[in-house]
Formats: C-alpha cells, sequence, structure tokens
C-alpha cells in the first residue's frame, strides 16, 4: 500500500511516463533525452524534495548530461557544414596563379607539383616561400574556423578537408599539390609549439640533404610522435598520424626517384 509522499512520488512518476510517450509521438526523436529532461523537472519540484530518490547531484548530473548531448549534437552539425567550405578553401591554386604571373605553367615545369617547393626550384627562394605562406593560410583559416566553432574536433576536421581540397582540388581535375604547407600551416596553428618544432625538424633536414620531400617526410613521421610524447588525446594523434600518413602517401613517387637517384633539389634552376 502507498502512502503519504510515495503516493506522490509514484503519481508523479506516472505523469512522466505518459509525458514521455507524448513526447515520442510527434518528434519520434532523442526520447532518452527527453525522458531525463523530464526527470529532471520531476526531482526539482517541491513534492520530490523530501523523497529519498531527490538528489541536488542527481540534477546536476542530469543537466550535463543533456547540456553534453546537445554539445556534440551541435558540433556534429557544425563541422558537417563548414566541411565543404574548408575543402573549397584547400582548392586556391596559389602556385598555379603566381607561376601563371610569371609566365610559367607550373604543372608542367620542375617536378610537375604546384607546390612551394617547385615554385622556389623554379621561381627563386622568395616565390617559393610565398607560396609556402598562402598554402599554410588556407591550413590555418580553417583551423582558427574550426577551433571557434567545434573545439579541436572541429579544427581537425577542418585541417584535414582543406588538405584534400590542397591535394584534389576538384577545379583542376582533382590535380593537386603534396598538402605538406597546407598541413604545416595546420599544425602550426593549432599547436604552436610542435609547429615550431617541426619546422625547425623540416629546415635542418632539408639544408642537410638538399631534398624538399625528406624534410617533408621526417615532420610526417615526427608529428604524431610529437602529439604522443606532448600527451594529446588518442583521438588527436589517431587524426594526426592519419593525416600524416596521407602526405607520405602523396610522396611515393618521390621515395622512388629517392632510392633512383633522381630526385630533385631544392636548388634554384639555371
Amino acid at each position: 500500500m502507498v502512502e503519504g509522499s510515495d503516493r506522490g512520488f509514484v503519481a508523479r512518476l506516472t505523469d512522466v511516463a505518459a509525458a514521455d510517450r507524448a513526447i515520442r509521438r510527434p518528434s519520434g526523436l532523442w526520447p532518452g533525452r527527453n525522458l531525463r529532461k523530464l526527470h529532471l523537472t520531476t526531482f526539482q519540484s517541491d513534492g520530490f524534495r523530501g523523497h529519498p530518490g531527490y538528489s541536488p547531484d542527481r540534477i546536476r548530473i542530469s543537466r550535463e548530461r543533456t547540456n553534453n548531448d546537445v554539445t556534440v549534437e551541435t558540433n556534429v552539425i557544425t563541422i558537417i557544414v563548414l566541411v565543404p567550405f574548408a575543402y573549397l578553401l584547400g582548392t586556391f591554386p596559389s602556385a598555379v596563379l603566381i607561376a601563371r604571373s610569371r609566365g610559367i605553367d607550373i604543372t608542367t615545369c620542375g617536378s610537375g607539383n604546384p607546390g612551394a617547393s617547385n615554385v622556389g626550384r623554379l621561381l627563386g627562394r622568395k616565390l617559393g616561400v610565398l607560396v609556402f605562406v598562402l598554402d599554410g593560410l588556407k591550413g590555418a583559416v580553417a583551423v582558427a574556423v574550426g577551433y571557434t566553432m567545434s573545439g579541436h574536433a572541429g579544427a581537425l576536421a577542418l585541417a584535414c578537408a582543406a588538405v584534400v581540397g590542397h591535394v584534389f582540388p576538384v577545379t583542376r581535375g582533382f590535380k593537386g599539390g603534396k598538402g605538406v604547407a597546407t598541413a604545416g600551416g595546420s599544425v602550426i596553428a593549432l599547436y604552436p609549439v610542435i609547429g615550431a618544432a617541426m619546422t625547425a625538424l623540416w629546415l635542418i633536414t632539408a639544408k642537410l640533404t638538399k631534398k624538399a620531400s625528406l624534410g617533408s617526410l621526417a615532420i610526417a613521421i615526427g608529428f604524431p610522435i610529437a602529439q604522443a610524447v606532448s600527451g594529446r588525446p588518442w583521438g588527436e594523434i589517431v587524426t594526426g598520424a592519419a593525416l600524416c600518413a596521407f602526405v607520405i602517401w602523396r610522396h611515393l613517387p618521390n621515395l622512388k626517384r629517392l632510392v633512383q637517384g633522381d630526385e630533385l633539389s631544392l636548388k634554384k634552376n639555371p
């Protein structure tokens, strides 16, 4: 037999179940979250404050779970909406435009790669650096927007989209660069200390070997290791490793030329 405050408790639980069924019928979405909200409202009512089931901590946990659900859902939608824009940003043809302004088709000269190293080799160091900065900005802007809207997850997702856009631009028949500068700009923007270390590693490796590709491969290997050493979450490490594997895959022709001794150096062509 139910007496006293217990009768009110059971009555309110019945109301919760009925309300939950009513909520499920019109929307059919997220019934679990709706039920949590109803429990939150029920346990905050005056009739429950004296009941053993009432707990301020329980209310706080319920509110946090509901807020977390909403935040995750919003972040996912935001990332999905922004990824195509980050991809299109990555397709901006910095090397092609700068080389064309000097009367050169960068895709048919030198290594044929529309990137900073090939521009520097053909047109000089200053223009090569300019292309590197412009390509790097594509990654940095993508990271800044992604981080502002959805934190590290958004920054990494948009960085990857920008790199893919640089490597496979729809505007040029999906024939783009290697993705090193765009990925490098993303890393510098999101992890300044690691980015500075990777920049130093590239410069040292390229200077000692005179091969830009070896510098790129060095940082592709070093970046996920640096993430792990600095204690970044495993999700970021896996994403970083996947991005670096993508860059290494793009350098397979360079590796073949390195083995054969035919890889071009950083020195400007006469």
